[in-house]
């Protein structure tokens, strides 16, 4: 009988875009509102300068993954192009080349040899990029997806605070901003942590720390400029 398992490492793609969208939405806007707000601007002068943040850090975010999750695929790619090369021309080194790397994981010479030549009868070149370049389905890049789970991921982490900033009173607009972005960085990092596998508490207060110390920097700017926009 098959033994069925549930892992989370065909997640680590669009669940690291999507984290760092909705955390840099939350905390890019939410510091944008605190910063114009301590500045003394007005309610809707502080709503056209978050919908402008929440806009240009979307497309910032979905250009900004898809370049450098473009640049890992190239770089998959060209790998990849090699290792169809080699074995090619240089079969029997290649063979040698995985040999050596399953005695250095603990098998002794002649399994090592056996289990080589038969992954390299099933399948060359997928036994060299999984065993020798790391390279798997699970982990390889998906620019497109990085780009539209950031991206998206971005606006709605951006609306929260712009919402909030909609409906509270100026008196209390800095305050309430401040609260509702910390707990929606921590509903964040325990959403992340428990989707990941990893433990609540650690990404909750790393996730908030940070995001605390970025509004706090941004609301002092605003405080010690005091010129309302």
């Amino acid at each position: 009988m098959r033994h069925a398992e549930r892992h989370r490492t065909y997640r680590t793609g669009w669940l690291r875009a999507a984290v760092l969208g909705a955390n840099d939405g939350i905390v890019s806007t939410a510091s944008l509102v605190l910063g114009v707000a301590a500045a003394g601007a007005s309610q809707g002068s502080i709503l056209v300068a978050g919908v402008a943040g929440l806009v240009a850090g979307a497309m910032s975010m979905a250009a900004g993954e898809y370049v450098s999750v473009s640049s890992q695929a190239d770089t998959e790619a060209a790998d990849t192009e090699k290792e169809k090369r080699e074995l090619e021309t240089e079969w029997d080194h290649e063979h040698q080349e995985l040999k050596g790397i399953y005695q250095q994981r603990g098998l002794d010479e002649q399994l090592a040899d056996e289990v080589a030549k038969q992954l390299m009868a099933h399948d060359a070149l997928g036994a060299h990029l999984r065993d020798e370049l790391g390279i798997s389905e699970a982990l390889t890049a998906r620019p497109v997806q990085a780009a539209l789970a950031s991206a998206a991921t971005f606006a709605v982490g951006a609306a929260l605070p712009l919402l909030v900033a909609l409906l509270v009173p100026e008196t209390s607009l800095i305050w309430v901003v401040s609260g509702s972005a910390l707990a929606s960085l921590a509903l964040l990092g325990a959403l992340a942590a428990r989707a990941g596998g990893a433990p609540v508490l650690v990404a909750v207060v790393r996730v908030t720390f940070w995001g605390a110390l970025a509004m706090a920097a941004t609301a002092g700017v605003g405080t010690l400029f005091g010129v309302a926009t």
